[in-house]
């Protein structure tokens, strides 16, 4: 078995992965005050809770786009699952040509996240990957299977945090979409305005984006927390993967270790 860890800026996922098969898998809030000790208990508890032993992992990989935790998951891994994780970095062999202007500037879950769209859903066509985190990421990969550029916007939970700390009088929503974009209520008005705006940005740039590709087909995936919410409200999204990223760790891990 081995572990597959993304660590975001909001949460960190993890995947236990038994040869193929996926075990199972979770999240928790990415917190920069735990401690590996405090990591490792959780996950020992999980690990415990799913009938996995410490002793079945054999290895793991970790995807990071917050370095001031890397040392304390690489801690943790070593503390409490005795293992030295391989790390998404410079280095490391994905098969990914990234044709950008600074390929250090990707990051790691972009890449992740394109070699895994190559791997489950690449047919020699152009894809776009919309990743809903706490950014919103547009990840556009060629018919050669090479990472040519994107587009990074807000995160959907971060505008909305942004709406109820800037203001004196709006609540906290629960992010859904309501019954009619003419809303009747405070509620409402800011689930109509979150939900229904971030639709029309992702429409509006997935349509641009396939005008200057001028391909005849361009497949579209949407993975990350409110992936389904924003793809039932638009045409543009051809597959929802919310295991995109966890998927593509195993596969980096069996491309590096001949597993």
């Amino acid at each position: 078995m081995i572990i597959c860890i993304d660590i975001g800026n909001t949460n960190i996922k993890y995947a236990i992965y038994d040869k193929d098969v996926l075990k199972f898998s979770f999240r928790v809030a990415t917190d920069l005050k735990k401690t590996s000790d405090e990591y490792g208990a959780l996950l020992t508890s999980m690990l415990s809770t799913n009938g996995v032993a410490v002793k079945e992992l054999e290895g793991g990989i970790i995807s990071s786009v917050v370095p001031s935790l890397d040392y304390t998951i690489d801690k943790m891994c070593d503390l409490y699952l005795h293992i030295s994780p391989l790390h998404v970095a410079p280095g490391l062999k994905s098969g990914l040509n990234i044709r950008c202007d600074d390929a250090r500037e990707v990051g790691a879950d972009r890449i992740v996240n394109c070699v895994s769209a190559i791997v489950g859903y690449g047919e020699g066509v152009p894809m776009i990957v919309v990743d809903f985190g706490t950014a919103t990421t547009f990840n556009i990969i060629s018919e050669n299977n090479e990472f040519i550029g994107g587009v990074i916007a807000p995160g959907i939970k971060g505008s909305l945090d942004s709406l109820v700390n800037g203001t004196a009088k709006l609540p906290r929503v629960e992010i859904e979409a309501p019954k009619s974009v003419i809303a009747k209520n405070t509620v409402t008005n800011m689930q109509a305005g979150i939900v229904f705006g971030f639709a029309g940005l992702v429409e509006y740039i997935v349509k641009r984006i396939k005008k200057e590709l001028k391909a005849p087909v361009v497949k579209t995936i949407a993975t990350g927390g409110f992936s389904n919410v924003i793809s039932k409200e638009i045409e543009c999204i051809d597959v929802v993967d919310k295991l995109l990223t966890l998927k593509g760790l195993k596969y980096l891990y069996d491309l590096n270790t001949n597993a």
